[in-house]
């Protein structure tokens, strides 16, 4: 198979973009640990999202109204279980709190 010089040249350019990418993802995960206490976990958009059984969108929502802080680090947010906790706490109608302790304590173990 023959690849041309000017096809090969763009592959290589938008392989380039995408590692450059994960290197930014991963960089913002190195300097997480920074912002949070040694026993305060940090959760991502998904963690949260699955934790709290709850979209994307909802979690949008709830940093937007500010009813949950978040920490972001280049273009990654991330919560603190702690403050996770405070939030399912104060909004107890929605969330059954032991569950939200076991599913946490769960994530612990990993």
């Amino acid at each position: 198979m023959y690849v041309n010089d000017n096809h090969f040249d763009g592959w290589m350019e938008k392989l380039y973009g995408a590692v450059k990418e994960v290197g930014k993802d991963l960089k913002s995960l190195i300097h997480a640990d920074a912002l949070f206490d040694k026993d305060d976990k940090p959760l991502d958009n998904k963690d949260l999202c699955q934790l709290l059984h709850v979209s994307p969108r909802t979690l949008q929502r709830y940093r937007s109204d500010d009813s949950l802080p978040f920490h972001k680090r280049g273009q990654k947010i991330y919560y603190k279980l702690s403050d996770v906790r405070e939030f399912v706490y104060k909004n107890g109608d929605h969330w059954d709190k032991k569950v939200f302790e076991k599913s946490t304590e769960a994530r612990d173990e990993e």
